[in-house]
């Protein structure tokens, strides 16, 4: 198999059952990982979320205006700025959060299932290459 067929169906695959997973929590496609990044970046902005989670500007809106429908976030101004949003997890966001967090540990822990210590840090390792070699230099 080719790495592109593999990463793509890895990808899809570990997506599919994570919704799967998060069903009951009526969290939509691309909110899970905005709340994992909220977990240490919460005050972030709209730009800085959209960047780290590799969300397009105009999808982040739209991801951010339905966990703010389910009080999941707030966005406030900051410092008089008028022109960029800070996002902030509220209580029920936090407590999401969590659970959603435990999910991501449990399925890392699934996804490694038979395979060494030693071997995951090797992958992990590699994979990090790989990830840096792939962002597009300014």
């Amino acid at each position: 198999m080719t790495f592109h067929y593999l990463l793509m169906a890895n990808q899809a695959i570990y997506q599919r059952r994570l919704m799967e997973v998060l069903k009951d929590t009526e969290l939509t496609t691309g909110q899970p990982k905005v709340l994992d990044y909220l977990r240490d970046h919460d005050g972030a902005t709209q730009k800085e979320i959209a960047a780290a989670c590799y969300i397009e500007a105009a999808t982040i809106t739209s991801v951010l205006n339905g966990m703010e429908a389910k009080g999941l976030i707030e966005r406030k101004r900051l410092n008089g700025n008028r022109r960029s949003f800070h996002v902030f997890m509220t209580g029920k966001g936090q407590k999401l959060e969590q659970r959603v967090h435990e999910i991501f540990l449990k399925l890392e822990e699934e996804t490694f299932e038979g395979i060494s210590q030693e071997k995951r840090e090797e992958f992990l390792e590699l994979f990090s290459k790989i990830h840096r070699n792939m962002i597009p230099s300014e």
